[in-house]
């Protein structure tokens, strides 16, 4: 790997170098983690790592209840009980996006995740009103074929 993948949006000092609760959101979930600011890197604890993402290190493997992924060569990630959000997203093979001034992280779906979920052919499921503001949900009409147009002003 070349390294995190992350974008980070700084113009001020919020929380740099200062605990501070960070808001993480993920696509299934979003929740506050406690986190430290340091060079536009937020930094987490081993505990918050655990208990707010479902991670722990293990010799060299980083796990949660259903799997492992090795650690690269070379990697300091962990080091002093310290574990920079950006070094495992890029662990992980997630994408992440981070804007210490709101105190708020995006970690976003492994590509391998999203390529699974493509090769499937199923959508995922969403609801959104309709011209009368009544809500359809994609799933309330599988089995039968939809014709979805979508437009943006951009």
């Amino acid at each position: 790997m070349d390294g995190p993948r992350a974008s980070i949006t700084s113009s001020s000092p919020y929380g740099h170098g200062g605990n501070a609760m960070f808001t993480l959101i993920e696509p299934d979930r979003t929740r506050d983690v406690a986190a430290r600011v340091e060079a536009g890197r937020v930094l987490l604890s081993a505990d918050a790592l655990r208990e707010d993402l479902g991670w722990e290190l293990h010799e060299g493997t980083l796990c949660n209840e259903s799997m492992c992924v090795p650690l690269p060569a070379g990697s300091r990630l962990g080091e002093g009980g310290v574990f920079d959000l950006g070094e495992v997203a890029a662990t992980l093979d997630r994408p992440l996006a981070v804007d210490v001034d709101a105190g708020a992280a995006f970690l976003g779906t492994s590509a391998g995740e999203r390529a699974q979920a493509l090769g499937s052919l199923v959508a995922p499921d969403f609801t959104l009103p309709d011209l009368a503001g009544q809500p359809h949900t994609l799933s309330s009409y599988r089995g039968t074929k939809v014709f979805l147009v979508a437009w943006a002003s951009w």
